[in-house]
């Protein structure tokens, strides 16, 4: 890899914020990454080699790092929701079951034998796609709250069982793996409430501000990346470490300086650099010669949706009911395993991605017609 190939990932990345500036389209900004990676990639141009080492090293660390970013934004802290963590488990735990019947059917009519990887993918949520859609749509309400709930609840545990899910066959040597970096984990979690209740936290920030050391950062890498050594090293993913990291620092709290510099390292390049990889590494002319691929994408994203939009027999308002169906980190996650470790046919990423893409379109609109409901409710 050269700086010109970094300079043209750089531009490839642009791509995102210009597609996603238009507010009335709601266009994710890792849209704009994918797409411009899959031009330059294997599909297009064969400018950029997805299979070179160090683009594909430099992914992985942007792949910890979204994931990071993903879980320090569950809202473990938020009182309200903890108390609404009964109905959200609920709702969470009845679209598993309805995901798990439909994933099996899906894998019997396509014939591809995943059907545990379609049931987790159908029962995902994506807080980091959900939370800033609700959020952006002024929906606050005690419904709200439940939704909230049930996507936190949804995407960790759908998180921690797709290296389970995507390789049956290992599933116990990845269980153990888990279980290790989940305990190294909660062993970070116990030092950081220690140090918080200590003030040595407080104490070491107020040295980083004053001096410009940036030391909460540094540490922070440091736990990460030992992190995600011990999850390669155990045959885990590096989601796992990301995720989990982040959730033990948003449970104890995240400094807004550190969330700031986390934003900044991971939105300015290593995130977008993830998603140019992914679209790189993929090639959409395979669902030209696997037509049947683009039927099973649809199929994923329909079922993902309707799966969810059941919940609206439980009292969920529809619309919020459908925005929970918006899917991002697990099938990205599982198109980047899935490629890494060669588990997947040819066309089937690239129909996680469709199915994906469905998913987020119907939450969008769904998210905007709730808006647009409870804007006219309060000017009424």
């Amino acid at each position: 890899m050269s700086f010109a190939t970094l300079a043209l990932i750089c531009a490839a990345g642009l791509v995102g914020p210009i597609l996603a500036t238009p507010r009335r389209w709601y266009v994710p900004i890792l849209i704009g990454e994918f797409a411009a990676g899959v031009a330059l990639g294997r599909t297009g141009a064969g400018a950029l080699q997805a299979q070179n080492a160090t683009f594909t090293f430099l992914a992985n660390i942007g792949f910890a790092l979204i994931m990071f970013v993903a879980g320090s934004q569950v809202p473990i802290r938020d009182t309200r929701v903890r108390r609404s963590l009964r109905t959200g488990a609920t709702r969470a735990a009845a679209v598993a079951v309805g995901a798990v019947a439909l994933g099996i059917v899906l894998a019997a009519a396509f014939s591809t034998g995943h059907a545990w990887l379609y049931a987790v993918l159908l029962a995902s949520s994506s807080a980091a796609l959900v939370l800033p859609l609700l959020s952006s749509m002024g929906l606050l309400g005690p419904a709200s709250l439940a939704t909230i709930s049930q996507v936190a609840i949804a995407d960790t545990a759908c998180i921690v069982a797709l290296p389970l899910a995507i390789d049956p066959s290992r599933a116990g040597r990845a269980a153990l793996g888990a279980l290790a970096v989940t305990g190294a984990t909660v062993v970070v979690w116990l030092a950081l409430r220690q140090a918080e209740a200590s003030g040595a936290r407080k104490r070491v920030h107020q040295l980083s501000e004053r001096r410009h050391f940036a030391l909460e950062l540094r540490v922070s890498l440091l736990v990460l990346f030992a992190l995600a050594a011990l999850a390669v090293a155990t045959h885990v993913s590096v989601l796992l470490a990301g995720f989990g990291l982040g959730l033990a620092v948003g449970a104890v709290g995240e400094p807004r300086r550190l969330a700031h510099q986390l934003f900044a390292l991971t939105e300015g390049f290593f995130g977008p650099l993830f998603f140019v990889w992914i679209g790189a590494s993929l090639n959409l002319r395979a669902l030209g010669a696997h037509p049947k691929y683009v039927l099973l994408g649809l199929a994923l994203g329909a079922g993902a949706v309707a799966v969810h939009a059941a919940m609206r027999l439980t009292g969920q308002p529809l619309t919020l009911a459908v925005t929970t169906a918006a899917q991002l980190g697990v099938p990205v996650a599982a198109v980047a395993l899935g490629t890494q470790r060669n588990l997947l046919r040819p066309g089937e990423p690239a129909a996680l991605l469709l199915g994906a893409l469905v998913t987020i379109a119907a939450a969008s609109g769904a998210a905007a017609i709730e808006g647009k409901h409870n804007r006219a409710s309060e000017s009424a």
